[in-house]
């Protein structure tokens, strides 16, 4: 019996023992084959979602929404199916031809009509987004092939359209919507095939062309070829020597880039050539050949009499002049060469450590003229050097050393990044030092709150609950509440993680409210987005009110649809950002794109909880681009193009 109740002790305390046990385990970490087996999963998810992404949106109306989807699935079938990836551009590129020929034939109605009614009418928008999609279509097929990316510019090219004269003269850069997207893919293909690109480029210059990318195709071809690169660089600033500076805006806006780069660095023999496309392009002696031109040509300003008022030469009276036309003429060739001459010497004040330097005899003559033109001849050449170390992920004192050296103007912004960078840097003394020291009014004490609040989470276990509230209660703005509880939530979810979900679930009652502005959507997806870290389920809880009530408004929106809004046309949602509704559903795709990588099956089922296909296919690919770890298919505008994308 003795021997019986001892064992039955026993193997009652090896039971109650094996969870301790298994608790004060640390988390074993998956291996590499499970990891690659996790990947393969993921990818298998994404792309059965994304075929069904590609057939739902064969239902969609608008053309523009039709293209953007097939843009975006093109990119992302690439690796995995390029026969199809390459199809699906051929479609988007058809897609983009009918919206263009759509407006030109909306141009010609407007030219032709005798009457005048259709000619005074606004002007249809089909034109601004068959440009973004031509961009998006262009630059997301540059990333995989060149010579399609060329291929699909050609073949979406615009009709001729009659155009306004363009003064390439002025003083900025005048580029029609078809130069600059050339201009932009030579940039996106350097990387891809920096040799074709630089055939392009000289191309271009050939036919007295400058485009503002060169830089970076020099720099991109460097790595694969440096004697041609240097070749093309030499090429380059021959053709910007030859060219006239003061009419020709597009040398000049070169010029001004290239000089602002500085002098590129020789690399050590046997080191890899740096990873810096946009960093200086020209080497020693072919940058002073061209600062040397660009002082011959800024040296011939002159002191304007009535410098800084505008030109108020009027046209002359008759009998048929009428006074609502009469106003400010188009400046005279003089006009707009002592203009350039100006801008380009102005460029050259940061320069003068270099004119010192390596054209002396040069640089008595570039101070004369700037002290009769009113400008600062003073230079610091510290706060150049102090800026170039903040490449990367710069440290508290080298922010705190560029901001001595910096414009007063920048003085500021530089201290309180450099405070936020020491409480990163976990050295709160020397955060409070330096807001104290260096920051005044509303700035310093925004430092100081957040100073605080890291001090508070910095006790981890011993933070109290209690404590947190009363940090809370003082904080004037629901907001400001919120990123306090998160913040503490991060910074003992390990050491203290009861406490982190306590704070959470804090937050989540000041959410816990119907939305009546877009702040109220933002709080509550902040929320969602810290719950993943540590109760994903909970995380979902915290979204799937906010989709139902986004559908609530995208009805009413359908409804009043020309009335006060234009979010939806011929019954169908409009895909194309510029408004709070299409922003916030871009968010929640944000957040279901974090969460489907560890739990698909339920971030696919609130997915499908959107009641109109156009924002339902929005998150879908929002997914889809999160399991791939791709990067935003479209440009600037694109409504993915500030996804955050988690990668491997």
């Amino acid at each position: 019996m003795k021997k019986l109740f001892t064992l039955a002790l026993t193997i009652a305390l090896v039971c109650f023992a094996a969870p301790v046990f298994a608790q004060d385990q640390p988390t074993q970490q998956p291996s590499a084959e499970e990891l690659e087996k996790q990947k393969a999963e993921r990818e298998k998810n994404a792309y059965r979602l994304l075929d069904q992404v590609i057939d739902e949106a064969q239902s969609l109306r608008l053309t523009e929404n039709r293209v953007r989807v097939q843009i975006n699935a093109a990119d992302m079938l690439w690796d995995n199916n390029q026969g199809r990836a390459r199809s699906l551009f051929n479609m988007a590129a058809e897609g983009v031809g009918e919206l263009s020929r759509a407006q030109a034939a909306a141009v010609s109605r407007r030219a032709e009509d005798p009457s005048g009614f259709v000619a005074q009418a606004p002007p249809a928008p089909r034109n601004f987004r068959s440009v973004q999609l031509r961009q998006e279509l262009v630059l997301a097929a540059a990333r995989h092939d060149a010579a399609l990316a060329y291929q699909l510019l050609a073949a979406t090219k615009p009709p001729a359209t009659p155009q306004p004269p363009v003064d390439q003269r002025g003083p900025r850069p005048q580029m029609n919507a078809e130069e600059n997207l050339e201009q932009q893919l030579l940039a996106r293909v350097a990387a891809l095939d920096p040799k074709l690109a630089a055939q392009n480029a000289e191309q271009m210059i050939e036919k007295g062309q400058f485009p503002r990318t060169l830089p970076e195709v020099i720099n991109q071809l460097r790595r694969q070829d440096a004697q041609a690169a240097e070749k093309l660089a030499d090429k380059t600033v021959k053709r910007l020597q030859s060219a006239n500076l003061l009419t020709n805006n597009e040398a000049s806006v070169l010029v001004q880039t290239l000089l602002a780069s500085g002098i590129r660095q020789p690399v050590a023999e046997g080191a890899a050539e740096p990873v810096n496309r946009r960093g200086p392009a020209l080497e020693q002696s072919a940058y002073v050949d061209l600062l040397s031109s660009v002082i011959d040509a800024a040296l011939k300003a002159t002191p304007s009499a009535q410098r800084g008022q505008p030109n108020t030469r009027r046209a002359p009276a008759g009998p048929n002049t009428n006074r609502q036309n009469i106003g400010p003429q188009p400046p005279t060739d003089a006009q707009i060469e002592q203009g350039n001459a100006r801008r380009l010497l102005a460029g050259l004040q940061p320069a003068l450590p270099v004119i010192d330097q390596f054209l002396p005899a040069k640089a008595p003559m570039v101070r004369q003229k700037m002290t009769e033109m009113g400008m600062s001849t003073s230079n610091n050449p510290s706060f150049p050097q102090a800026m170039s170390a903040l490449q990367g992920n710069p440290t508290a004192d080298a922010l705190v050393q560029a901001a001595a050296t910096a414009p007063q103007q920048m003085k500021s912004r530089l201290y309180q990044q450099a405070a936020y960078k020491a409480l990163e840097e976990g050295d709160t003394e020397k955060a409070r030092q330096i807001a104290t020291n260096h920051l005044q009014n509303n700035a310093r004490d925004t430092v100081m709150r957040r100073i605080d609040f890291r001090e508070l989470s910095k006790k981890g276990e011993g933070t109290r609950l209690d404590e947190v509230r009363q940090a809370v209660a003082q904080l004037p703005s629901d907001t400001q509440k919120i990123d306090l509880l998160i913040q503490v939530a991060s910074d003992t979810r390990t050491t203290n993680p009861k406490l982190a979900l306590q704070v959470l679930d804090e937050a989540r009652q000041i959410t816990n409210r119907r939305a009546t502005i877009y702040e109220h959507f933002d709080q509550q997806l902040k929320v969602a987005r810290a719950f993943a870290a540590v109760d994903p389920a909970r995380s979902f809880e915290v979204l799937e009110p906010g989709i139902s009530q986004l559908n609530e408004l995208l009805s009413a929106a359908a409804v009043l649809s020309g009335f006060e809004i234009n979010m939806f046309r011929d019954g169908e949602m409009s895909m194309q950002g510029g408004n709070g509704l299409t922003s916030t559903i871009n968010r929640y795709g944000q957040e279901l794109a974090v969460l489907a990588r560890t739990e698909f099956e339920r971030s696919e089922t609130l997915a499908g909880r959107f009641q109109f296909a156009e924002p339902r296919i929005m998150v879908r690919l929002a997914i889809v681009k999160g399991l791939l770890g791709a990067e935003p298919a479209g440009g600037p505008g694109s409504p993915f193009e500030n996804m955050r994308i988690i990668r491997e």
